[in-house]
């Protein structure tokens, strides 16, 4: 099985502060992880191909991650950050698709959790931007808490011209045990053509630090029903996910997660959902 980690993380203290890494709870995040520390976690696993994703709303992040991947044998796509509200949007993503490394580019992605109106995706000038997304030829990831997936499921209604990734499940409330609305919400989105779903995040959203297998089982089983396997790919989010649980035992749990399914749909999951919606190549 050709193995793609669809989502993961890099950043540098010393090259910028990472805003969000705040409280004892995050401490441990708080160092720089680097491209070459991935990159022996994803040799040791057997990882063909990885989505290197943004974490910070700043302009100089996406040409330093575009860099990133040209000199790297892993990342075989970069989802990037600008700003969406930009009338300028359009211009923008040609400017960074005409940068070194450029052509690595496959998607946008904006922290919508940290905005406090619950319909941002839906305002005017969001939709503009997402279209203009869409015109680049990009996609766009999606981090939502769940009480914004109505708002990201009238925006992907919107735009049917883009295709949406859902990020971490849509961070359902996995240490709670509740399921609802998160799971109403999450299958509503999954209605609709254009969206897809990353099996990533849930380790963090668990118990961090008792969490099981079972613990996972229902919110990966909601996810698969409603996306099914075509639409549904591993991602690590590491090093977010040290916080909770080793990369190998992120591994071990979606491998268990997924054990039900059949040869060709784990290999949606594991390699083929990510390669077809960032377009990484064999």
């Amino acid at each position: 099985m050709s193995l793609v980690d669809a989502h993961h993380h890099v950043w540098d203290l010393g090259v910028r502060d990472q805003e969000w890494i705040t409280g004892p709870e995050l401490g441990p995040l708080r160092r720089s992880f680097l491209l070459t520390d991935f990159e022996t976690e994803a040799r040791e696993a057997g990882v063909a191909a990885s989505v290197l994703v943004q974490t910070v709303t700043v302009a100089e992040e996406t040409p330093e991650l575009l860099a990133l991947a040209t000199g790297s044998e892993v990342v075989g796509a970069v989802v990037g950050w600008t700003d969406l509200t930009s009338p300028g949007v359009a211009d923008e993503l040609a400017r960074l698709r005409s940068l070194p490394g450029g052509g690595f580019l496959r998607g946008i992605r904006h922290q919508v959790q940290a905005e406090p109106d619950p319909d941002w995706l839906t305002r005017p000038d969001v939709l503009r931007g997402l279209r203009a997304v869409a015109a680049a030829g990009l996609v766009h990831d999606l981090v939502v808490l769940p009480h914004q997936l109505p708002s990201a499921t009238r925006a992907a209604a919107a735009v049917p011209g883009l295709t949406f990734v859902l990020d971490h499940l849509g961070k359902p409330p996995i240490a709670s045990g509740r399921r609802e609305p998160w799971a109403r919400h999450v299958r509503a989105l999954a209605s609709l053509p254009n969206t897809v779903c990353k099996l990533s995040g849930m380790v963090t959203e668990a118990d961090r630090r008792s969490w099981t297998v079972d613990d996972l089982r229902p919110y990966a089983d909601t996810v698969l029903g409603a996306f099914g396997p075509r639409r549904l790919m591993f991602g690590s989010d590491w090093p977010v996910s040290t916080l909770a649980a080793r990369y190998g035992d992120v591994l071990a749990a979606t491998r268990e997660l997924t054990g039900s399914l059949t040869a060709p749909e784990r290999d949606e999951v594991w390699s083929g959902t990510a390669r077809r919606i960032y377009r990484i190549s064999d």
